[in-house]
C-alpha cells in the first residue's frame, strides 16, 4: 500500500492538517448527542472499510487522527474515510 504526503492530502480536505504520518481534524457539533451521532455514523462506515479512526470525544467535540498503521502513514483509505466524515457533516458531496 503506497503512502501519501500528509500535507498534500490535508490541503485537499477542508480543515484537515497533515502531520508526520497522519492527518487530523477537530469537528465541533451543537451538543453531545450530535457529536455521538456523527461518531456512530462513521463507526459503521469505518467498520465496513476495516479501517478505524483514532478519535477522542468530549461533549460536542470529536478530535480525529487518521493513519494507516499497516502502511506506516497516510493512504487512500484515510482519504476515503476523511471524505466520508466530511460528507457526514455536509462539507462535501
Amino acid at each position: 500500500m503506497d503512502t501519501l504526503n500528509p500535507a498534500d492530502v490535508a490541503s485537499d480536505l477542508p480543515g484537515w492538517t497533515g502531520g508526520d504520518n497522519s492527518i487530523t481534524k477537530s469537528f465541533k457539533f451543537e451538543d453531545f448527542a450530535e457529536a455521538f451521532g456523527f461518531m456512530t455514523q462513521i463507526a459503521i462506515v469505518a467498520d465496513r472499510m476495516d479501517h478505524h479512526p483514532e478519535w477522542f470525544n468530549v461533549y460536542n467535540r470529536v478530535d480525529i487522527t487518521l493513519t494507516t498503521h499497516d502502511a506506516g502513514g497516510v493512504t487512500e483509505k484515510d482519504v476515503t474515510l476523511a471524505k466520508a466524515m466530511e460528507k457526514a457533516v455536509g462539507q462535501i458531496t
